[in-house]
């Protein structure tokens, strides 16, 4: 038994390192699903040692305080593997946020903005070609002359439409990014006061009670 009680602090002191190497170095997607599969076997190999525990504790004569001292023991360890979740929960919120904000600048950055309207001003410039080869050499009408201003007039001031429509969308999605940014923060904020109610709970021998809602994402 002492055994297999050295054996579950083992196991949480490495998740411990496990979590924390996560928290500091960021871990790639594919290093975080690796994470989480590993919590997840580790609750289960520590939940099937518990009631192996608890079996034990019912061929004693103190079945109640045997039972009592698992529990206390169980509540920590999966207290500690819930935490590690949280880290991987932030981590990830964060890496999509900073991956949302980027795809935003890039959107919105002067050179793409440049060379949207350079390739709608050469758009332009082939169609004005087109329609003069098609008229050959020959001196244009001043009706069609006065109706190819007013196309290209028409198209400019489209052109400068769009401009000002990608413009807003970038200025609204990077309100987003920010709101998100924000709503982030206070959901880690949230689940940190959690996390320290509930590891004074059981510092205190007392069952963690329900987790605090999180935040609602502000309009």
């Amino acid at each position: 038994m002492k055994l297999f009680m050295a054996g579950l602090l083992l196991a949480a002191l490495a998740g411990l390192a496990d979590a924390q190497t996560v928290a500091t170095e960021g871990p790639p997607q594919d290093s975080m699903v690796a994470q989480r599969a590993r919590i997840s076997a580790e609750r289960t190999r520590l939940e099937a040692g518990f009631a192996a525990e608890d079996a034990v504790c019912y061929e004693k004569f103190a079945v109640n305080s045997c039972l009592d001292k698992i529990s206390a023991r169980r509540r920590q360890a999966m207290a500690e593997l819930r935490r590690q979740e949280i880290l991987l929960n932030d981590e990830e919120r964060k890496r999509r946020g900073e991956e949302q904000i980027r795809k935003t600048r890039e959107k919105s950055s002067p050179e793409k903005l440049k060379e949207a309207a350079q390739r709608r001003a050469k758009a332009a410039e082939d169609y004005r070609s087109r329609l003069k080869t098609g008229k050959g050499q020959q001196k244009e009408p001043a009706s069609v002359s006065s109706s190819e201003d007013a196309a290209r007039s028409a198209y400019a001031q489209k052109l400068r439409d769009e401009q000002k429509k990608v413009q807003a969308r970038a200025d609204r999605q990077a309100t987003d990014a920010e709101n998100a940014k924000k709503f982030q923060a206070r959901q880690k904020e949230a689940q940190e006061r959690q996390a320290e109610h509930e590891a004074d709970q059981l510092k205190r021998g007392k069952t963690p009670g329900k987790s605090l809602p999180l935040p609602a994402l502000s309009q």
